[in-house]
């Protein structure tokens, strides 16, 4: 597996998504910063990170053995190769808030952008950001967020993370290799963030509603029970959980 280290870059996604491009990024292929000046996270919003103090990188990954239909699979597979490593480092009561933020004792640690390099309606390869809270102790105007320093009080050496969470993706993509989508769901699920658990949400059109959280569908979306037992299934941006 190869590794390139950056100082600085607007974005690790960016630049291996241009090495894609060129036809320039091996299946494993890994680009980490110590800096990065414009990562970004789902929805268009913005990862801030100190520099050096936490991880910021992007794996490229051949995924062309899934059908276009099957994306929501590498996002399973990736937050449960995240949730993996961190077990294995030790940190305790970690969630999946869906899509694929990485909670642990009700606040944010990690972040998971997925951006899939698709061909004639083909997915060839899927660009993987990873930011995570390492050392980091203060989050400006960010109270939901922590890091592995606050939850343990130890200071983590990042290439050695970075190795751990590497290994467990490696392990989740045999997994999907070998085409094991019920059993990814079903893991998937069991840690998803207040399933089964009243909570509140709000919809596209700002609609704000009670309902429970009791899985995701094949495709992804996330589904909810509201009143009357009804099943609502809705789509990445369809939905907001306000807690």
């Amino acid at each position: 597996m190869r590794i390139i280290k950056l100082d600085a870059i607007d974005s690790t996604n960016t630049y291996l998504k241009s090495l894609s491009g060129a036809g320039k990024a091996e299946d494993g292929l890994t680009v980490v910063a110590r800096l990065q000046t414009n990562g970004r996270g789902q929805m268009g919003t913005v990862w801030s990170s100190q520099e050096a103090k936490n991880l910021t990188f992007s794996v490229f990954k051949d995924v062309s053995f899934l059908n276009i239909s099957q994306h929501f699979y590498i996002s399973m597979a990736v937050s449960l190769a995240v949730y993996a490593a961190l077990k294995n480092l030790g940190v305790n009561k970690i969630k999946v808030k869906w899509p694929n933020d990485i909670l642990s004792d009700d606040k944010k640690i990690a972040g998971i952008l997925i951006e899939n390099v698709i061909k004639l309606n083909v997915i060839t390869g899927s660009v993987i950001g990873i930011g995570l809270n390492v050392n980091q102790t203060e989050f400006k105007g960010l109270p939901g967020a922590s890091s592995l320093l606050l939850l343990s009080g130890q200071v983590n050496d990042l290439d050695e993370v970075l190795s751990v969470i590497l290994k467990q993706i490696d392990i989740y993509f045999d997994h999907l290799k070998a085409r094991n989508f019920k059993s990814l769901k079903a893991e998937y699920e069991s840690h998803l963030f207040r399933k089964n658990k009243p909570s509140t949400f709000k919809d596209a059109e700002g609609s704000v509603f009670s309902g429970y959280i009791v899985g995701i569908s094949d495709f992804g979306n996330l589904l909810v029970r509201i009143e009357d037992n009804i099943i609502r299934s809705f789509g990445f941006k369809e939905v907001v959980l306000l807690y």
